[in-house]
């Protein structure tokens, strides 16, 4: 058999199994579309948020690492939601590749590249004025030691979120311009994002405030942090009076350089945009049992929270871009 014959015939079995792994994760008993009905939600669509999160987080996709086939699969099904809801593309695709220097991840292989998923929405006058960029990581870490490291929480939560944000804004259009961005590399050292904001892609001197999503499903006590406030004090009275409101207990903090470890502010891909100035709102839980753990598994996520995480988020996002039109980025 030619090497091009076995390497179609491996392609051709993954998908396979994808399939079958996700078709089986869709398919169990303990979420049958009767028992995730009772996810009411204002917002996002709680049901299939909560599938997607499932799908991407299934063992069928081995991790998600960046550069393996598992994180190509996930990127196909975001891809799939992207069209479906009918997002713009940037230039003419929403994909872009974004190549990784041996240099940037020391200590281990490193993939040849990543691959970024862009789509948006426009405003009032497309093209123009503010915008808003919405992100979340859709990869994670593979599979170590032969256990598989599924990220249900980091951080195929925070993808699932960005869709359902992104379909409530197809069927609500914002004020402004809002770019969803799937990130990929964030495990790698926030390289997908550190692409995006070189990339030209975007016009950075529109770009008036990043929203990141990563981890945002998994918490017992109810809470959700946004950090960002310290640094952009400016955005303070903003996350109190979506506090007030908001379906979750959502507090502040988490982003003072005197908290050390329990400082997020270069924690995740909203670093990338700090960095250049961009002010950011960074969602998401503090640490739990299941941080960088096998046991980041759907089955252990907090699903009513979630689906009322999701709701907080859209409201962030519409709080945000009200927000932006008061500013001169």
């Amino acid at each position: 058999m030619t090497k091009m014959r076995v390497f179609i015939l491996a392609e051709f079995l993954f998908a396979l199994t994808v399939i079958a792994g996700v078709l089986l994760y869709l398919n169990r008993g303990d979420d049958t579309p009767e028992s995730l009905a009772q996810y009411h939600t204002t917002y996002v669509d709680g049901p299939a948020m909560l599938n997607l999160t499932e799908t991407l987080s299934s063992d069928a996709l081995q991790g998600r690492e960046t550069g393996t086939e598992g994180n190509a699969a996930a990127r196909g099904f975001i891809l799939k939601r992207f069209e479906t809801i009918g997002l713009r593309r940037v230039g003419d695709a929403y994909e872009h590749a974004f190549p990784i220097l041996p240099e940037q991840v020391e200590g281990e292989t490193a993939p040849s590249e990543g691959v970024n998923l862009l789509g948006w929405i426009g405003g009032k006058t497309p093209g123009k004025g503010p915008m808003l960029i919405v992100s979340a990581h859709y990869d994670h870490l593979g599979i170590q030691d032969g256990e598989i490291y599924n990220g249900a929480d980091d951080n195929a939560s925070g993808v699932a979120a960005l869709i359902g944000v992104a379909e409530y804004f197809e069927h609500h259009p914002p004020e402004h311009d809002i770019l969803f961005a799937a990130l990929d590399a964030e495990e790698k050292g926030f390289l997908g994002a550190k692409a995006l904001v070189a990339s030209g892609l975007v016009d950075l001197g529109r770009v008036a405030l990043n929203i990141n999503f990563d981890m945002v499903s998994r918490s017992d006590a109810g809470e959700l942090y946004v950090a960002g406030t310290t640094p952009y004090p400016q955005l303070k009275p903003m996350m109190d009076d979506l506090a007030a409101q908001a379906p979750v207990s959502l507090l502040t903090g988490h982003d003072s350089p005197d908290l050390g470890h329990d400082d997020w502010t270069a924690q995740s891909d909203h670093v990338a945009f700090h960095e250049v100035g961009i002010p950011f709102l960074y969602f998401g839980v503090e640490d739990h049992a299941g941080y960088h753990d096998p046991t980041d598994d759907y089955v252990n996520l907090t699903h009513d929270f979630f689906v009322r995480a999701g709701d907080t988020l859209v409201m962030a996002v519409e709080a945000g871009d009200q927000w932006i039109g008061h500013v001169d980025p």
